[in-house]
């Protein structure tokens, strides 16, 4: 796509780069700065990307508040969440006040035209992460999102089998999904809604999709919360409580390729590879076949069915199902503890999950060397873990995340299973985040 450059700038000082687009002048601070390492993107060649893509990515994330998710120092750098909008900011960038379940408030950013984006990218903003509901209705979903996330070990193939179920269990309730690559190993199906809904309704919603996802295919797919339950590709149906977000259409992800999200047709889906997708490819791609979501938003469909169907759970004896952990106990939820952690009736801890926790680490690749030590301490029990055994959950606080690793030895022989030892590395403090 012309306009969009692979390489780093000749000009290699930090002076600010001017870019003209949708009536406004953003001067684009060091835009020379190196954002992925390998293939030296830079964040001018960010910018551009925006820029070639602006129609599709504002049909993902433009009207909506934004959390931003910021790379200044490049992906080999820390990053942070950003749900305030910055103080210092141009009087066309356009903010809504949102409340959180928490009971705190912020404004967020609503980037309305390609201004907006490139403003965001010189923010080294890579991904867009926008709420499902529009900035004029803060209240009322106008979209449900298929969250499929395959476990550790699950391959490409098998998500895309996963995506082929999602569709067809939709059209039943009269419902039309919109498939995309999530840019990282996964695949997001975003469902246009009528805003007539609350959140707590699109959930309920998803969840009993969920559910009857995993009851079309039960070996393939899971609606199962805790991670030592799942099995294949987990249907996070917990994206659709209020405060998740997901990287949108066209969100440049912080791979070492650069991918991005992309949106596909159903008849791609069977050949398309997120690979394919990056920051260098997609402008062509979009040039050339135009935004693959183009008319999502003329398919906003009914809720109705599926609630029916929830419904029909509960009477069965099918309630809710746990909520993320930073949320409120809610009516109604079940006890939120892991199951290797659950109490049996008598008091004592049930055995069903033989869980240990490895490491905590404000930095992943820290707690990835932590394990890879405790695999070097125990290599008898090592070789015995599956993929899936290995739990790597990314703990998000209110402005970053940490990394805690642990370990499910179920398929390690009891007499080979390593004790509790002190988390290594062990950062405490991150607990209370």
């Amino acid at each position: 796509m012309p306009g969009l450059r692979h390489k780093v700038p000749k000009r290699t000082s930090a002076e600010p780069e001017p870019i003209v687009v949708a009536g406004h002048e953003i001067a684009v601070s060091n835009p020379g700065k190196v954002l992925f390492p390998k293939p030296k993107y830079t964040k001018l060649d960010l910018v551009r990307y925006y820029l070639a893509v602006a129609e599709g990515a504002l049909r993902g994330a433009g009207g909506r508040p934004n959390v931003l998710v910021r790379y200044p120092n490049g992906i080999s750098g820390e990053f942070f969440y950003q749900k305030r909008a910055p103080e210092s900011r141009p009087p066309w960038i356009e903010v809504v006040t949102l409340q959180f379940p928490s009971g705190r408030t912020a404004e967020e950013v609503v980037p309305r035209d390609a201004a907006g984006l490139v403003w965001l990218a010189n923010l080294a903003c890579l991904e867009l992460h926008p709420h499902p509901v529009r900035a004029e209705d803060l209240d009322h979903p106008d979209e449900l999102r298929v969250d499929l996330d395959p476990v550790p070990g699950v391959k490409w193939p098998q998500v895309r089998a996963v995506a082929g179920v999602v569709h067809a269990t939709l059209r039943d309730f009269g419902l039309t999904g919109w498939p995309k690559t999530s840019g990282s190993r996964g695949m997001h199906i975003l469902v246009r809604i009528e805003r007539r809904w609350t959140f707590d309704d699109v959930r309920r919603a998803a969840l009993a999709l969920a559910r009857d996802v995993e009851r079309r295919a039960p070996t393939l797919a899971t609606s199962k919360w805790w991670k030592e339950e799942r099995h294949g590709v987990f249907v996070d149906y917990n994206q659709n409580a209020k405060d998740r977000t997901v990287a949108s259409a066209y969100s440049v992800r912080p791979t070492p390729d650069a991918r991005v999200s992309a949106p596909l047709a159903w008849d791609e889906v069977a050949s398309a590879e997120p690979a394919d997708f990056t920051l260098a490819t997609m402008p062509q791609r979009f040039a050339k076949l135009g935004d693959r979501h183009e008319g999502m938003d003329q398919t906003a469909g009914s809720l109705e069915g599926l609630l029916e169907l929830s419904a029909r759970h509960e009477r069965a004896g099918l309630g809710d199902a746990p909520w993320p952990p930073h949320f409120k106990k809610q009516r109604g939820e079940p006890p939120r503890v892991q199951p290797s952690r659950a109490r049996a009736a008598h008091g004592a801890r049930a055995a069903k999950y033989p869980l240990i926790e490895i490491a905590r680490a404000k930095r992943k690749q820290d707690a990835l060397a932590g394990l890879k030590r405790w695999k070097a301490r125990h290599p008898k029990a090592a070789k015995y873990l599956e993929p899936a055994d290995v739990l790597v959950d990314a703990m998000r606080g209110r402005s970053s995340t940490w990394t805690r690793i642990r370990v499910n030895l179920q398929h390690v022989p009891p007499k080979l299973r390593p004790r509790q030892e002190r988390r290594d590395p062990d950062e405490k403090t991150l607990a209370s985040w």
